[in-house]
């Protein structure tokens, strides 16, 4: 078997994974059972040995890491989110989670299996070191936005799932609900910083100008602001509760639109389509 029909193999598995863990977290919450939560958890874990081992033989067959277009930028990204994701339930024990990120994993990577998949050689442009550092970053800091939205979405639904004993145990209360959207926005700002800041130090080497005010640029930089006014309004106003989880979603929702509408809707130097 090629490598690239061992790819596609992997990746439409890992999907098939990846849906089975929507379906299980789903069925936690309907159902009420622990052991469902578990399962979700778990698939999610097999889904992204197997999506790794799929990215592994993207890597090996383009000769460079899959981060060029939006196919490879798309799997990479619904893979960021599932990393993101575990490291988080690692951390804080919360299967819950799962619910709410899980679908936001799946809908990524399956816009992924809509896109053209072949493999082309790299764009002058894009021949460059800083591919790694810039899009590799930007996967991790879009990942932890991607669970902040899932935790914020929670949070914002919390007082319609009743308050039996499974709710109670599996759902945090708020006040830890937002301190884990918190978390998770803090670690996607830090990265996105420095996504911008690796982004123009590649822009004047390859385009000779730090800055253009390229639509991807504009958003990611809109994007910026509003997680960076999240932050300012949460430690020196002291904001908390539903108009902090809102901003998080309304950022995430900015993230989608940086990526997926500027290259369907706008043209860009970053549409690599």
């Amino acid at each position: 078997m090629d490598l690239a029909r061992l790819e596609t193999m992997l990746f439409y598995v890992a999907l098939g994974v990846y849906f089975i863990s929507m379906v299980l977290f789903i069925l936690f919450f309907v159902n009420k059972k622990d052991k469902l939560g578990s399962y979700g958890r778990n698939f999610v874990l097999i889904g992204i040995i197997i999506h790794t081992l799929a990215l592994v033989a993207r890597t090996i067959n383009a000769g460079r890491l899959p981060l060029s277009n939006q196919y490879e930028f798309a799997t990479t990204f619904a893979w960021g989110i599932a990393l993101c994701y575990l490291i988080f339930e690692k951390k804080f024990s919360f299967k819950a989670m799962g619910t709410f990120v899980t679908p936001i994993l799946f809908l990524i990577i399956g816009y992924a299996a809509m896109r053209d998949k072949s493999v082309r050689p790299l764009m002058p442009a894009l021949q460059s070191n800083w591919l790694a550092i810039h899009v590799g970053l930007a996967i991790i800091s879009y990942g932890s936005f991607a669970v902040a939205a899932g935790i914020s979405g929670m949070y914002i639904m919390r007082d319609k799932f009743g308050q039996d004993s499974f709710f109670q145990k599996h759902i945090p209360d708020p006040e830890k609900l937002d301190d884990l959207s918190y978390r998770a926005i803090a670690a996607g700002f830090l990265f996105l910083s420095v996504v911008i800041i690796t982004g123009a130090i590649w822009a004047e080497a390859a385009w000779g100008s730090y800055w253009a005010w390229d639509p991807k640029e504009t958003w990611a930089l809109i994007t910026w602001i509003i997680y960076a006014i999240y932050l300012h309004l949460r430690i020196s106003k002291g904001w908390r509760g539903k108009k902090t989880a809102w901003f998080a979603i309304i950022g995430f929702i900015c993230v989608i639109f940086t990526y997926v509408g500027v290259n369907t809707l706008l043209p860009s130097l970053h549409s690599y389509v």
